[in-house]
């Protein structure tokens, strides 16, 4: 059995302690120590890293009883080594941690919103709900956490005795037997075996990122601490950008943007319009029964393919119209009725360098050779 002295004090960054075992094992050796301060993964929480002696510490894991290091390196059966945790990783898992019981302590309060899923990864903290939440609800749970953090109240962790912990409420994800620990932070109780923040007020700063429905419930993407600092500085980077481009300043692009929506429509619009009269005259211009080519200007994919199907269709003829795009020059081929245009897209394809395909009656794709002219001059040999 390990001594874990991570339970007892999570801010413990060095530390020695006996090896007991050593064994080769994927990814290098298994170790293990009488006593280790490395959190081994488990709780939504990932391992510490960090070096014993000179091996480094890649991965730690626990069966409850040991704990277990995987190094890069052997270590001496019986001999003293000091261990020494990679400590910004472990105070940035303390932060998210902390602040995760903080939040989800005020949505249960709120809502009664059970935490059903967790894990620290990167760059947030994912978060799942048992129940469905509104945008409203989650910005008061979030204030209502930020609350608990600038009130800087202590964090208590502990083992309480068989008849204190019966009668005790506590949340938890599951039914639990024999010892709990029990993690106490911000007006939250929770049943929990992971390291935490000796004040709420170390979290510094809590903030839902993203939120979406998930399985009944939401699945809430969230960064605490210097995490959470970072995101905002980048979200509000990221709208002065957006800002300068639509030349309003920050609170005001949800209006620009819906102003830039509506006039894209309405472009949208205006050159359907003008494709389908293109389409109209194209149309005229073909010899009914004559295979038709031709380059056309300004057309986007999907009225290339309207083009090109009401030719054939005017023709009895396959069509294939170019315009610029794709790789270079975009193409889009229409078969007779009954046709198969399939062979023609292929041998397309391998003369120009080209990507594309699609079924018998319709084929589209792009050439990264566009000389149009010998695109042209290759079609009319072609169809």
């Amino acid at each position: 059995m390990t001594e874990k002295l991570y339970e007892n004090d999570s801010y413990l960054q060095t530390f020695t302690a006996t090896v007991l075992a050593c064994t080769p094992a994927p990814g290098g050796y298994a170790v293990v120590l009488d006593r280790t301060a490395f959190y081994p993964e488990g709780g939504g929480q990932p391992c510490d890293t960090g070096r014993l002696g000179d091996a480094a510490v890649r991965a730690v894991h626990t069966d409850g009883e040991t704990v277990l290091h995987t190094t890069d390196a052997p270590l001496p059966v019986g001999g003293t080594v000091e261990g020494s945790i990679d400590w910004p990783a472990r105070l940035d898992a303390m932060q998210q941690h902390t602040g995760e019981h903080i939040l989800s302590g005020a949505l249960h309060r709120l809502y009664g919103a059970e935490n059903v899923g967790f894990h620290i990864g990167s760059p947030w903290v994912r978060m799942d709900t048992s129940i469905p939440l509104t945008a409203a609800q989650l910005a008061e749970a979030e204030a209502e956490a930020n609350a608990a953090v600038r009130a800087d109240t202590p964090v208590r962790c502990y083992l309480p005795a068989p008849a204190e912990l019966a009668r005790t409420e506590y949340r938890s994800k599951k039914a639990l037997e024999g010892p709990v620990r029990l993690v106490e932070a911000g007006g939250d109780r929770c049943a929990c075996c992971g390291t935490h923040l000796a004040r709420t007020g170390e979290v510094g700063l809590i903030k839902i990122l993203s939120f979406q429905h998930y399985k009944g419930g939401m699945r809430l993407a969230v960064a605490c601490g210097q995490r959470a600092c970072e995101a905002i500085a980048a979200g509000w980077a990221d709208a002065e950008a957006a800002g300068r481009l639509l030349s309003v300043p920050v609170g005001r692009l949800e209006e620009a943007v819906g102003r830039f929506r509506s006039g894209e429509s309405q472009l949208k619009q205006r050159l359907a319009a003008l494709q389908n009269t293109l389409s109209g005259a194209l149309a005229d211009a073909a010899v009914p029964g004559q295979p038709f080519a031709a380059r056309v200007e300004g057309a986007d994919g999907d009225g290339l393919r309207r083009m090109a199907a009401a030719v054939a269709n005017r023709t009895g003829a396959p069509c294939c119209l170019l315009a610029p795009g794709g790789q270079g020059l975009a193409y889009a081929l229409a078969a007779a009725p009954d046709g198969d245009v399939r062979p023609a897209c292929k041998a397309l394809n391998e003369a120009f360098r080209g990507r594309g395909g699609g079924k018998a009656g319709f084929c589209q794709g792009s050439l990264a050779d566009s000389d149009p002219a010998r695109v042209l001059a290759f079609l009319a040999e072609l169809l």
